[in-house]
């Protein structure tokens, strides 16, 4: 017996290569009890991203009239690709098995005699199917066109450079020796027009000028209200002693007195 091996059996073995490894054993063949989840994949084959993508493909593929579609021939393509689906064991979508069943009841509706007024009062049963496959095909095509735009990070890239630190250069100023001369006498001009002066308030009390009041008013008899304030004392002066007389008016000491409107009012101790 001879070890040597023929070309044919040498390419087979090349073809076996095992698509895993797992714990160090190779893995050619798929496990029967093997659970995918469903939403732990999607797969695009053709670039078919539902059943009207996939309706579309294969009237484009035969260049096939959208508005005249041959419903026996697609229905029969289709479901060849959903047998496809099922044979390589994928997660098959729900709407691509609803598109079955519509494209199965268009087929049977379309097999079924008719008579030729119930044709003319009948709409196409390909009619809804053909809208909806016209509306895709608009939308696909401005897909397409949008995708085909420039896109920052894909086709183009902007670019970032750090600005270098700027410092500013501060100019000293170019200055003649007049202008700083004249600034010079405006300042001594300006110096001579101020004078230092000390100004002394003196301190006069409410509570001290109440009392000056109450003793001038000890005799009880009446008092022009206008000779209990002394011009000399100025406007300070004025402000304390009608403070004071409004104070013993609040607490009931004195009394103000006038016979008619406008005529002098004059103040006078309360009598305990």
């Amino acid at each position: 017996m001879s070890d040597a091996t023929t070309p044919d059996e040498q390419a087979g073995a090349q073809q076996e290569l095992p698509f895993a490894l797992v714990y160090g054993e190779a893995v050619t063949e798929l496990p029967l009890d093997l659970y995918i989840p469903p939403d732990a994949l999607e797969v695009f084959l053709e670039a078919f991203e539902g059943p009207l993508d996939l309706l579309l493909y294969l009237i484009r593929k035969q260049n096939i009239d959208i508005l005249d579609i041959p419903v026996a021939e697609i229905t029969k393509q289709y479901m060849g690709y959903v047998e496809l689906m099922h044979s390589v064991r994928l997660e098959l979508a729900a709407e691509y098995l609803v598109m079955a069943a519509m494209l199965a009841e268009i087929k049977s509706r379309m097999l079924l005699p008719r008579s030729s007024e119930a044709e003319e009062e009948e709409e196409d049963p390909r009619a809804e199917l053909i809208r909806r496959l016209q509306e895709y095909e608009r939308f696909k095509a401005a897909a397409e066109e949008l995708d085909e735009l420039p896109r920052v990070g894909r086709d183009v890239h902007v670019p970032r450079l750090d600005a270098p630190e700027a410092r500013a250069r501060k100019l000293l100023p170019d200055v003649s020796l007049e202008e700083l001369l004249v600034s010079m006498a405006e300042v001594l001009r300006r110096a001579d027009m101020f004078e230092s002066h000390q100004v002394t308030r003196e301190a006069l009390s409410t509570r001290e000028r109440m009392s000056e009041v109450l003793e001038r008013l000890k005799g009880g008899g009446f008092v022009p209200f206008v000779e209990l304030f002394a011009i000399e004392e100025g406007r300070l002066g004025v402000v304390v002693t009608f403070m004071a007389v409004l104070e013993l008016i609040k607490e009931s000491l004195v009394e103000l007195v006038q016979n008619e409107p406008f005529a002098a009012i004059h103040v006078r101790a309360r009598a305990e």
